[in-house]
């Protein structure tokens, strides 16, 4: 990020941004993801009528463990494509921010919120 332009070297629109479809789901089910290249778990997270649910890979073994991820909502980027990770069809990408180790942290409402709801 240029230290000259506070909006980074290349600002995106509004109209841009609006394209991301970011949502709220909750985690229906978990699972170890020994096949992944990097430390993973599968998910399967509840969107809600209209999305459904979808399955997820996340590197997200630091911080989490499958068992403590059922029934936690989380925020995921649901208008990407499909993306084949292992033996896994990676559906939505499930969204987080870097710790001081580089280490996912989830992003997740602060209170429970609807199934689908979107970001704005």
């Amino acid at each position: 990020m240029s230290t000259s332009d506070p909006l980074g070297p290349d600002p995106l629109t509004f109209a841009e941004f609006e394209r991301v479809d970011i949502r709220v789901g909750t985690i229906v089910a978990a699972e170890p993801f020994p096949e992944a290249r990097k430390p993973a778990i599968k998910l399967r997270i509840d969107f809600g009528e209209g999305i459904g649910v979808k399955r997820s890979s996340a590197q997200i073994t630091t911080h989490y463990t499958p068992e403590e991820l059922v029934g936690r909502q989380v925020a995921a980027a649901v208008n990407f494509p499909p993306r084949q990770i292992g033996p896994v069809m990676s559906e939505v990408l499930t969204l987080g921010f870097p710790d001081a180790d580089g280490k996912v942290v989830l992003i997740a409402p602060d209170q429970p919120v609807p199934n689908g709801g979107r970001l704005f």
